[in-house]
């Protein structure tokens, strides 16, 4: 089953717009896999946007709609936008997983525009130095990545009511407590993601 583009997990609706991002992350869900939880989501293309609001259905039963899926969300921020209004007009919220790295992927800063439709931006931090996430990451625009997401997420706080930078347990505690300074010298919080 190929294209899809909504899925449930924990009653949330999950948003799978691309399969293009910036990363390689060794960790991540998509590494050797066709499918996350029971859901195939390698897309043979990209939606229209009226094509992913088709796909949302009903969506009053949802706590929250989350753009998230094989694929970095911000590749497509204005589409992005215009199915986040629609869904802000049918009172759900909204949150962007992203890995944070809009400003070089877009090249500009897309925050004031985005900020009026999200509620939550989570920015997969990932590692405590630029190095480290490269090592990691392997982003295609090098270590200036991860300056960018910092920067990213800077400019989030103040605009976007929630901001949470995650990362992975298996990095050990001394790197959570440095991740735990890093998001609050930023004014963001963290989360400590599970390994899945």
């Amino acid at each position: 089953m190929a294209n899809t583009i909504t899925y449930e997990l924990d009653g949330k609706l999950y948003i799978n717009m691309t399969n293009r991002c910036s990363n390689s992350c060794n960790f991540c869900v998509r590494n050797g896999k066709d499918e996350f939880r029971g859901y195939y989501l390698w897309l043979d293309k990209e939606p229209t946007v009226n094509e992913v609001i088709a796909a949302l259905g009903d969506v009053a039963t949802y706590k929250e709609a989350v753009f998230c899926g094989f694929g970095e969300p911000l590749y497509r921020y204005n589409d992005v936008i215009s199915v986040a209004k629609y869904l802000k007009e049918k009172g759900i919220k909204t949150r962007i997983n992203t890995n944070g790295q809009a400003l070089l992927i877009t090249g500009e800063n897309i925050v004031d525009r985005i900020a009026p439709y999200i509620d939550t931006i989570n920015i997969s931090l990932n590692e405590v130095t630029a190095e480290e996430y490269n090592k990691l990451c392997h982003p295609v625009f090098g270590e200036v990545a991860y300056y960018s997401l910092l920067d990213f997420a800077r400019c989030c706080v103040g605009k976007i009511k929630r901001v949470i930078l995650s990362i992975v347990d298996v990095i050990g505690e001394d790197k959570i407590e440095k991740a735990q300074k890093i998001a609050q010298d930023i004014g963001a919080e963290l989360r400590v993601r599970k390994y899945e």
